[in-house]
C-alpha cells in the first residue's frame, strides 16, 4: 500500500507541471494576441488616417485644407466639390473610359491566364517544366526593357490612340504571376474529378469551365482583384499610347487635375475620392473569396 502511493506521488508531480505548463502558454499566448491586436490597429490607423484626411478634405473650402492645426471635419461640407471635379474636367468620360479598359482587360486577364494555368497543371506535354519556368523568369524582366518594341508593334498596327494596346496583350497569358496563382490551385485539385468527366466524354474546355471554374472562385477572385488594381491605376501604358482626352482613363484625368488645379485641393481630392470608391466597394465585395484565394493558392501538388 506504502509503495503504491509512493508510486502515485510522482505521476500527480508530473501532471501537475504539465497542467501548470499549458496554463502559463495559454496566458503567453492570450497576452500575445493583445499586444498583436494593437499593434495591428495601430497599423490599420497609419493607412486610414491619410485617407481619411483626404476625404475629409474633399468637402473643405479652400482656406480649410492646409489648416494648422488639422481640421480634421470640415465646418459647412462643400457638396459643391464633386460637382466642381465634373465640370472642370470630362471626369463621367475618365469613368466611362476607365470601366471600358478595366472590364475588357480584367476579363481577358482572368480567361487567359485559366486556360495558360490548366496547361500547365493538367496536361502533360514535353518540355511543360521547361516552358513554365520560362514563363515565371519574364517576371524578373522590367517592363521598361519591352516598352520601345511594344510601342513600334503598335504603332506599325495602328493601334495608338485606341484602347486595344491596353486590353488585347492581357488576352494572351502575360500574366506569369496571374498563371503561377491559378496553376498553384488548379494542382489542388483532386485529379479523380477530372478523370471521372473525361471517362463520361467530356473534353478539356468542358473540365476547365464546367468541373475546374466552378470549385476556383477564390483565385479567380484573387487574379480578378490584383488584375483590376494593375489595370486601374495604370498610369504609364495610357500615358504612352493614348493622346487623346476624351479617351483617358481616370489615372491620366487624376494627373490633369493635379496639373491644372493644384491651387485648388479640394478638387483634386474630390476627384481622387471618386477614383478611390471603386476600389474599396470592389474589395469588401471580394474580400472572403480574396483572402481564400491567397490562403490556398501555395498548397497542393501531385
Amino acid at each position: 500500500m506504502q509503495a503504491g502511493t509512493r508510486l502515485n506521488q510522482p505521476v500527480s508531480s508530473v501532471a501537475v507541471q504539465k497542467s501548470s505548463l499549458f496554463a502559463s502558454r495559454k496566458f503567453w499566448g492570450q497576452v500575445w494576441l493583445v499586444v498583436l491586436q494593437i499593434l495591428m490597429t495601430l497599423l490599420l490607423i497609419t493607412f486610414l488616417v491619410p485617407t481619411f484626411w483626404m476625404i475629409s478634405s474633399s468637402l473643405k473650402a479652400s482656406t480649410e485644407v492646409f489648416t494648422h492645426p488639422i481640421q480634421w471635419l470640415p465646418n459647412d461640407p462643400q457638396w459643391k466639390n464633386y460637382a466642381k471635379a465634373f465640370a472642370l474636367l470630362p471626369l463621367a468620360t475618365f469613368i466611362k473610359n476607365t470601366l471600358i479598359i478595366v472590364v475588357f482587360a480584367v476579363l481577358g486577364t482572368v480567361i487567359s491566364s485559366a486556360m495558360v494555368a490548366y496547361s500547365f497543371a493538367r496536361i502533360r506535354w514535353p518540355g511543360r517544366n521547361f516552358w513554365f519556368g520560362l514563363l515565371l523568369a519574364t517576371m524578373m524582366l522590367p517592363d521598361v526593357v519591352t516598352l520601345v518594341p511594344r510601342f513600334i508593334l503598335f504603332k506599325n498596327l495602328k493601334w495608338l490612340d485606341t484602347f486595344l494596346p491596353l486590353i488585347v496583350p492581357y488576352w494572351g497569358g502575360i500574366g506569369a504571376i496571374y498563371v503561377f496563382l491559378m496553376r498553384q490551385f488548379f494542382l489542388g485539385i483532386p485529379m479523380e474529378l477530372e478523370d471521372a468527366a473525361e471517362i463520361d466524354g467530356a473534353s478539356r474546355l468542358r473540365v476547365l469551365v464546367q468541373i475546374l471554374l466552378p470549385l476556383s472562385k477564390p483565385v479567380i477572385a484573387t487574379v480578378a482583384v490584383f488584375a483590376l488594381l494593375q489595370h486601374y491605376n495604370d498610369y504609364m501604358n495610357p500615358l504612352i499610347y493614348i493622346r487623346s482626352i476624351e479617351k483617358w482613363p481616370m489615372a491620366l484625368g487624376l494627373q490633369a487635375y493635379n496639373s491644372s488645379y493644384v491651387q485648388n485641393w479640394e478638387i483634386v481630392f474630390a476627384a481622387s475620392t471618386v477614383m478611390l470608391i471603386p476600389i474599396v466597394l470592389v474589395f469588401l465585395v471580394a474580400q472572403r473569396y480574396f483572402v481564400q484565394g491567397i490562403a490556398m493558392t501555395g498548397f497542393g501538388g501531385r
